[in-house]
């Protein structure tokens, strides 16, 4: 017969009847501190929330606390990038009273990143070069691929020097093809003027045998031939016989490829040269510098081949402007080059902050007479912008020229424009009856097609004007167009929780702050 009956715990089975209480207690004790820990991580998370809920999910009046605590962190975050050493200098000074304190000396605030900001040839100093091109020898069409190419070449070369953000344009007429080359912060240029001036050399080279990349690799290690190419040698084939380059795509699975054309004798040289190499790599040198080495997959006789591989179209375009620039003959001459001294850039510098402090004050002060605590409030948003503005004249970075510090200045007139559409919307709705915030939020609502209709204009033209503009056009834009951006977002945003922060309270029943009749 089956019995069913209760599984007794061996342990406590055998366990002396003395000790059963003292197990049963601890069992207890444990099992209600588990219950306590529990209820603790409870209440300690209940507590987060309470914390928490308003900024996550702020209700009424706490929607605007939070939106002003995000803009003040947003203000610090900006105004410390801008200006780095308001920080420092703070931090330089607590750091020592916390050293006093005991319990807080292990607290060391860093110094804030002070990221420069980059500065053009006109502010900075430097060499503005102006090099003539030679196209006599080239085909009408294949001007603008040869220029692209040698625009290429130079930047590589400019790029050896380290210099940031170096300016070079093409600027063409029917007569004349030239190549501007702005490299701020250079003062001694002669041996960049050399190497810049040299016309770009193309050349094809076939790799070398094991055993001589082996010795030459052992002779550069104690020093020798250290200029010599350890993995090709050279051949009698270079840029003079390459035709053109040309990109092309496939027909089948419209990957982009780098099509080659050959003369006469580059045919014949380039036959010999891929019969030799089946199965190897040929490089391809442009100013002694490999820009590609391709697999030899058979002999090509009829002087056209194809380069593929997993180009992306702008790298396949890239490999086709410096494959022409060292194939077709462009020439360049030095024609004129100048030498802006850093001591003009500064006063340029200086004289253009005058004018952006002075403009800035004087359109604070309208805003502060004629709306008095609006005009307040937007002055403050004014300043705001300029610090965004700055910050990200820092991050991206922007190169300041004396064209893009105008265009700031510009936008900061152009950022009371909206300021004064809102409060003036803002007057017709008070006119009709409305209270304070009513009336604000309307004028803000009436205001904001008119503030977008403009600025997505002068958007537009900013945009053409960086797409097609020179040098100092793009400045102008890039800054304006920056400044028009963060202009809509602190007229509609900031300025607006400024506005609804007042809403209900005392302030904003004195009608003399506002210099207006509420009815």
């Amino acid at each position: 017969m089956l019995k069913l009956v209760q599984h007794d715990n061996p342990a406590t089975n055998h366990m002396p009847s003395i000790f059963k209480p003292i197990f049963k207690s601890t069992k207890r004790i444990f099992r209600q501190l588990g219950r306590n820990i529990l209820k603790a991580i409870e209440y300690f998370f209940k507590g987060l929330w309470f914390l928490v809920k308003p900024i996550v999910k702020p209700k009424g009046r706490n929607k605007v606390r939070v939106a002003l605590a995000l803009i003040f962190i947003m203000i610090a975050l900006t105004g410390f990038t801008s200006y780095p050493k308001a920080w420092d200098k703070a931090t330089n000074w607590l750091n020592p009273q916390l050293d006093r304190v005991g319990f807080l000396s292990w607290i060391n605030l860093p110094n804030w990143h002070n990221w420069p900001f980059q500065l053009g040839l006109d502010l900075q100093g430097g060499t503005h070069l102006v090099y003539e091109a030679d196209t006599s020898q080239i085909k009408v069409e294949d001007i603008s691929t040869g220029m692209q190419g040698v625009r290429d070449v130079i930047e590589r070369r400019i790029n050896i020097f380290g210099v940031k953000e170096p300016l070079i344009q093409i600027e063409s007429t029917p007569k004349h093809h030239r190549l501007i080359v702005e490299l701020a912060g250079i003062q001694n240029t002669s041996q960049a003027i050399q190497m810049i001036g040299q016309t770009p050399s193309l050349d094809f080279r076939e790799e070398r045998p094991a055993e001589d990349t082996q010795q030459i690799l052992a002779l550069q290690q104690q020093g020798q031939y250290l200029y010599e190419d350890p993995y090709f040698q050279p051949t009698d084939l270079t840029g003079k016989n390459l035709k053109k380059a040309q990109l092309i795509f496939d027909q089948n699975t419209g990957q982009p490829k780098v099509g080659l054309e050959f003369d006469s004798e580059g045919t014949k040289l380039f036959a010999d040269l891929t019969k030799k190499n089946i199965g190897k790599r040929i490089g391809i040198y442009l100013d002694q510098t490999p820009i590609s080495a391709p697999n030899v997959n058979e002999e090509i006789p009829s002087g056209q081949a194809e380069i593929s591989g997993n180009f992306t179209t702008e790298e396949a375009r890239i490999l086709v402007q410096r494959l022409n620039a060292g194939a077709l003959p462009v020439p360049i001459q030095l024609v004129s080059q100048q030498t802006v001294g850093p001591s003009l850039g500064k006063v340029s510098l200086g004289a253009s902050l005058r004018a952006a402090f002075f403009g800035l004050m004087v359109i604070m002060i309208f805003l502060i007479v004629f709306y008095r605590l609006s005009g307040l409030l937007a002055s403050a948003s004014l300043l705001i912008y300029g610090a965004i503005l700055l910050s990200i004249f820092k991050l991206i970075p922007v190169t300041l020229t004396l064209s893009g510090i105008a265009g700031f200045v510009l936008s900061l007139g152009m950022a009371v424009d909206a300021n004064i559409l809102i409060f003036e919307r803002q007057k017709e709705e008070v006119k009709q009856g409305k209270n304070f915030g009513e009336s604000f939020k309307q004028g803000f609502k009436r205001a904001w097609p008119s503030i977008r209709d403009g600025n997505i204009t002068t958007l537009i033209t900013c945009a053409i004007l960086y797409l097609i503009g020179t040098g100092m056009i793009k400045g102008f834009a890039l800054t304006l167009g920056l400044g028009i951006l963060i202009n809509m977002f602190t007229a509609m945003v900031i300025n607006k929780k400024f506005i609804q922060w007042l809403e209900g309270t005392r302030l904003s029943k004195y009608n003399w702050l506002f210099n207006r009749k509420w009815k």
